[in-house]
């Protein structure tokens, strides 16, 4: 069917095909336009009736009249349509008839349609938008509605439909004024004021518009006429809005003043696409707030994006557009005074100095007066604190205030609803856009690992990365390696990143915000400088400068406050490296010796302490560690219950990783104390690069302690970590090392320990017997030192191997001993690791019944304590239990949920389930070969 378009916005006119149609007579046309009018809605034959003889009673032929019009417009428009079938365009509805078609196939339809969309688009701001659609809507109109239909002239909906057509113009006339294009508009809003003379709001609209375009005479001329016609017609003076165009309109001596005050956007701005768009969403909400906050940390980039943003947005802002800097942390030290900055405000405004009040309250009741009814956009930049900004926000709604500071201005957003906006530092794909701007994408290529390098060095800041690529341009051969080497070491990279410019060197910059803290903040950010790990919490920054909890947070507030800190989750506080660089400084230059020894001692036993206590409320370890009493000061954290361990053991790992690396300089007893206190939550959580690093640094630190015990320990705990890698020579070696120093300080319970690992380590050689000898020699071990808790772990091993090398029943005898002693002594691993024991041995009896039964107790066990590497070892044991069983599906399940668990931990184990999974299509499950738990 060939498209049809029908046009009432002028004469009555329909094309078929792209070929014009001769609609026929009068009446024939007029048919045809009230049903377009009604835009889908059927139309009942009275009402054709009534519009088609309009000044006198309907025909008693009309009926059939409006019929035979109907049948002729049909052959018309659907010239295919077989004879007596109903119309698919031109249809039957009830008594009357309907047109049905596309909104895009009637004129009217379409202007409305883009009328709706233009005012959703000039809600959310985007003036622009609104502007096209308001001008493809008003460009459809090819004269009144239905001209070539006198009759239908009076009609109702034709007269509205005119009616229409006139608010379209004023508002395409008034978006056209806010987008800062007044003088496109003009025309439109002179044909809806003359259309509607006595329109307050248009014609306050008409007057802004000869205002903003010079034509001062026109404008004054059209508020008179207009409240001449108000009193001669209506006996009524002007309303609000026409008194305050002409208000407006009489405040200025000459054409006012449009200032352009923004300063030129950086062009090698790249990057913040999110953040422009959020920001962009404020001006597009029902609510659009009247000051905008952008805070975060020094060199972050506040001003480079608050002045993109503002350039961006300048259009919607007809009046102009401000920007004061503040200098609230400025290298000269004095901020502006709110009087001052108010001053200079004026004069942008067009306030000659004498005019300008002696008193700020003056400057700002002026000021405030000179903004009403004024679309302003307001930059002041660099904000010391609420005091500074207050007095220059307007007083009216219709400006935007823009302010960026490093403080997050509280009282600004709690008393004057401004909304936060909180800056982060590049993310590495727009700090790799912004070098590769101002260096050229080819080098960035050259070199992407010392890019990524560079990039995690300067914390993402754009300060700190425009000085880098500053000094890449000006040494164009110069590789980025040797920057990032630079870079690299920490004492030198505030050194390679000066420029001797107070405006951007980050010394400088930094300190402006150091030095505004009180004295007990700037202490507490020194001594964070001496902080180990990525963040902090308020009870380790306390022990860190010996204060109480209360007083640490409120310390930290002020940090945060200041763009020193951030509390990126609740509770938790970091700054970006090149902060913990400066504060570092700081603490050397200002702390004496003496005070950072004691604060790094501190830390470290805080961490030491709440670390041990945690392993021990979790009973993790078979052999927890008791550390000696803290320093003075320090305040461990106390665990209430073993979830609660769990968690902060999970919440702190990345700093107890870095405090035992920075304990190996500081205090090497710290060092092995704090490694072996997080070693068994490393080795169950399945951390074991991390047990292998810390152990490898505990192992030093013990020899430098000169405490062979602990150099054994460390040794022992360093071959679990190989052993979980599956790194069995590095593994034999340590364990072997370990073997040596406990025999040389004749302590029979390490020796016991070791040999426990080393049966472990011989069953990952898949050298059974040789395991089962050295449980059993494990066993010798601490029956000669009366350790019945490790007898009763030793038990548990030898059982174990007596089942992998067939002798189930003495397994189960040795398990059953070793579970009595260790359910007396509390001890949830060992009786978890005993239960799968015993199910493992019950199952190779072909006690279907009892095995599940034990492998489901550890299986509880287990997810109690969190362990979930042996998890899934229980699960695969389970499995078998029910595959054996001929429970195919319950089989599946368990192997299922163990996979999911070894694909993370253990991908050689993880292949294994993998097998058994295949070896059961359908779900027939195949019984495999047990697999053994990693440590029993």
């Amino acid at each position: 069917m060939a498209d049809v378009r029908i046009q009432i916005l002028g004469p009555a006119s329909a094309w078929r095909g792209g070929e014009l149609l001769g609609l026929g007579p009068a009446g024939q046309r007029a048919t045809l336009g009230l049903l377009a009018l009604a835009c889908g809605r059927a139309v009942s034959r009275d009402e054709l009736a009534s519009g088609l003889w309009p000044d006198r009673p309907p025909p008693p032929s009309a009926a059939n009249v409006i019929q035979t019009y109907v049948k002729r417009l049909r052959r018309l428009l659907e010239p295919e349509r077989p004879p007596r079938t109903p119309g698919t365009l031109l249809c039957a509805v009830g008594d009357g008839y309907a047109l049905r078609l596309p909104t895009d196939a009637v004129d009217i339809q379409q202007f409305r349609y883009e009328l709706a969309a233009a005012a959703t688009a000039q809600r959310n701001g985007q003036l622009d938008r609104a502007a096209d659609l308001l001008g493809t809507a008003l460009s459809r109109w090819h004269g009144p509605p239905l001209a070539d239909l006198p009759a239908l002239r009076a009609h109702p909906k034709v007269a509205a439909l005119a009616d229409e057509r006139q608010a379209a113009l004023a508002r395409y006339g008034e978006v056209m004024l806010h987008s800062g294009r007044p003088a496109d508009g003009v025309a439109a809003l002179e044909e809806a004021a003359a259309a509607q003379p006595l329109n307050e709001a248009w014609q306050a609209q008409l007057i802004r518009a000869y205002q903003a375009t010079g034509q001062r005479s026109r404008a004054f001329a059209s508020y008179h006429d207009t409240r001449r016609r108000l009193a001669d017609d209506l006996g009524v003076d002007p309303g609000p809005e026409l008194s305050e165009a002409h208000a407006v309109l009489l405040r200025a001596d000459s054409v006012p003043t449009v200032p352009a005050q923004l300063p030129t956007a950086t062009r090698a701005f790249a990057g913040r696409v999110r953040e422009l768009a959020l920001l962009d969403d404020l001006l597009r909400g029902p609510r659009t707030p009247g000051v905008v906050v952008v805070s975060g940390a020094p060199g972050v980039g506040k001003t480079a994006l608050a002045v993109r943003w503002a350039h961006r947005i300048a259009p919607r802002f007809t009046d102009g557009q401000l920007y004061v800097s503040l200098r609230g942390f400025d290298p000269g030290g004095a901020a502006t005074e709110p009087g001052d900055a108010i001053r200079s405000l004026l004069a942008a405004l067009g306030v000659p100095t004498e005019r300008v009040p002696a008193t700020t309250d003056g400057r700002v009741s002026l000021y405030r007066s000179l903004l009403v009814g004024r679309r302003m956009l307001i930059v002041l930049d660099n904000a010391r604190d609420v005091a500074q900004v207050r007095p220059l926000l307007p007083g009216e709604p219709g400006c935007l205030v823009l302010v960026t500071a490093r403080h997050h201005l509280v009282g600004l957003i709690a008393a004057e609803g401004a909304h936060p906006f909180p800056l982060a530092p590049l993310r590495p794909d727009d700090a790799r856009d912004l070098l590769a701007r101002r260096v050229g994408p080819a080098r960035i290529a050259a070199e992407p690992a010392a890019l990524a390098e560079i990039i995690t060095r300067c914390a993402g800041l754009p300060l700190a990365l425009v000085i880098i690529a500053a000094r890449a341009a000006l040494h164009e051969h110069l590789p980025l390696a040797v920057l990032a080497d630079e870079l690299r070491r920490s004492g030198d990279r505030l050194d390679t990143l000066a420029t001797g410019d107070p405006e951007t060197d980050p010394r400088a910059v930094f300190s402006w915000s150091y030095h505004a803290l009180t004295a007990s903040a700037a202490r507490l950010f020194r001594l964070l400088g001496l902080h180990a790990g990525p963040d902090i919490s308020a009870p380790a920054a306390a022990s860190l400068a010996a204060l109480t909890a209360a007083r640490a947070r409120t310390l930290l507030a002020e940090l945060v406050r200041a763009g020193l800190a951030t509390e990126h989750t609740t509770g938790r506080y970091a700054m970006h490296d090149l902060l913990r660089v400066y504060a570092a400084e700081c603490a050397a230059r200002f702390e004496p010796t003496r005070a950072r020894r004691a604060a790094t001692v501190r830390m470290l036993d805080h961490y030491l302490h709440s670390a041990a206590a945690a392993d021990l409320r979790a009973q993790l370890s078979e052999d927890p560690f008791a550390p000696p009493p803290p320093a003075s000061g320090a305040v461990p954290e106390p665990a209430d219950d073993a979830a609660a361990a769990m968690e902060w053991l999970a919440a702190e790992r990345a700093v107890l990783v870095a405090a035992v690396e920075r304990a190996a300089s500081a205090s090497p007893r710290h060092a092995w104390q704090l490694a072996r206190s997080v070693a068994k939550y490393l080795d169950v959580r399945g951390h074991w690069d991390d047990l292998a690093s810390t152990q490898l640094t505990a192992v030093a630190a013990a020899r430098h302690d000169r405490d062979p015990r602990a150099e054994a320990h460390a040794h022992r705990l360093l071959a679990r970590a190989y052993t979980r890698l599956r790194r069995v020579d590095d593994a034999d070696r340590e364990l072997l090392h370990a073997l040596e120093l406990y025999r040389a300080a004749g302590d029979r319970i390490g020796q016991g320990h070791t040999r426990l690992s080393l049966s472990l380590l011989r069953e990952r050689q898949g050298r059974h017997r040789e395991a089962l000898d050295h449980a059993a020699l494990s066993l010798v071990s601490f029956q000669d030192a009366g350790d019945e808790h490790g007898i009763a772990r030793a038990l548990n091993a030898v059982g174990w191997y007596c089942a992998l090398t067939g002798d189930h029943a003495a397994a189960l005898r040795h398990c059953r001993r070793a579970l009595a002693l260790l359910s007396g002594f509390g001890d949830r691993s060992g009786q978890a690791s005993t239960l799968d024991s015993i199910g493992y041995a019950h199952h190779h009896l072909g006690r279907r019944p009892q095995a599940v039964a034990a492998f489901r107790q550890a299986l509880s066990l287990y997810r109690d304590l969190g362990d979930r590497h042996l998890e899934a070892f229980v699960l695969i044991h389970l499995g078998d239990s029910h595959a054996a069983g001929g429970y195919a599906a319950a089989a599946r399940a368990a192997w299922g949920q163990a996979l999911d668990t070894l694909a993370r931990l253990d991908p050689l184990e993880a292949e294994r389930v993998r097998t058994r999974l295949a070896g059961a299509p359908g779900g027939a499950a195949r019984p495999v070969s047990g697999a053994p738990p990693p440590e029993k």
